[in-house]
């Protein structure tokens, strides 16, 4: 049996959010209706009920209008059309975290508040390299609380790979420094690196990630290659504005979005999407 393809996985992740969606575009006109500005109110309230945020749903609004604005459409057509557009807007950010960096290792910061699902999230990457039969190494940046550093090497233990870890409340830095000389000499492709994602104090998470980068610049002039952020799907809208302070702090390169699977929140993926061209759907955990 082949492998689903990425739009084939999005689809499953997406299914609750895609009911819901179904359920709130139910209806409108009545089966069958001219597609005039009052329906097309209608689709786009549909739409922002769905957690796609005004932004999307005004986009997908004016490429209804354009097509087909004083036309007749079904239900079904209605839901293909909005299913075209919502694709239009995901396709293009749908791209694969690919090992590339030359000299390795490639390091990948991985960042995200407590509960996001990152810990996971940093092993399903591991995993996903080592299947490529790519060399990996974790690094434990998140000193601040004993139970990441745990976790982390659980699953570095789990998954048979290094981890560089210090001890709680120490430097993150040096210990990415730490990772990276290890990396280079163990000839490591890919380095992915967990970090602190406290946004209550924003002043300290930029600092710490800035001083990340400084040493990260004097080891190899292109790292980080990734800045990822990880996104729990439940929060919706909520976590459009966790993008928006991280970008700031961290300069995110993409998103990971968790816990698809078991919300009817996904939505909030398509208006990050929309918002600042970010997006890689993750399942669930």
């Amino acid at each position: 049996m082949s492998e689903p393809s990425w739009s084939e996985r999005l689809l499953g992740g997406f299914r609750k959010t895609s009911d819901r969606l179904s359920e709130n575009l139910a209806g409108i006109g009545g089966g069958t209706a001219k597609l005039d500005d009052a329906t097309l109110d209608e689709v786009e309230d549909a739409l922002i009920l769905s957690d796609l945020g005004p932004s999307a749903a005004a986009r997908i609004r004016e490429k209804l209008a354009g097509k087909r604005f004083g036309l007749s459409i079904s239900d079904t057509e209605l839901r293909e059309a909005v299913a075209e557009e919502i694709a239009a807007i995901l396709r293009p950010v749908a791209k694969p975290l690919e090992i590339t960096a030359f000299p390795r290792p490639q390091v990948i910061l991985v960042i995200g508040v407590n509960g996001s699902g990152k810990t996971t999230t940093i092993a399903k990457l591991a995993h996903l390299f080592q299947e490529e039969d790519y060399g990996v190494m974790l690094a434990a940046g998140d000193t601040f609380r004993a139970a990441a550093i745990g976790q982390l090497g659980i699953w570095a233990d789990r998954l048979g790979v290094p981890i560089v870890k210090g001890p709680e409340g120490g430097d993150p830095a040096s210990v990415v420094f730490d990772a990276v000389k290890a990396a280079t000499v163990q000839g490591i492709d890919a380095l992915v690196v967990d970090t602190a994602g406290r946004l209550q104090n924003k002043r300290e998470l930029m600092d710490e990630l800035a001083k990340i980068r400084r040493v990260l610049g004097r080891l190899n002039s292109e790292a980080p290659h990734d800045v990822v952020l990880v996104l729990d799907a439940t929060n919706g809208q909520n976590a459009l504005s966790q993008i928006e302070i991280f970008k700031e702090v961290a300069g995110v390169t993409g998103l990971i979005m968790t816990k698809l699977d078991g919300t009817a929140r996904g939505g909030g993926l398509v208006a990050a999407a929309e918002q600042d061209g970010l997006g890689r759907p993750g399942g669930g955990g």
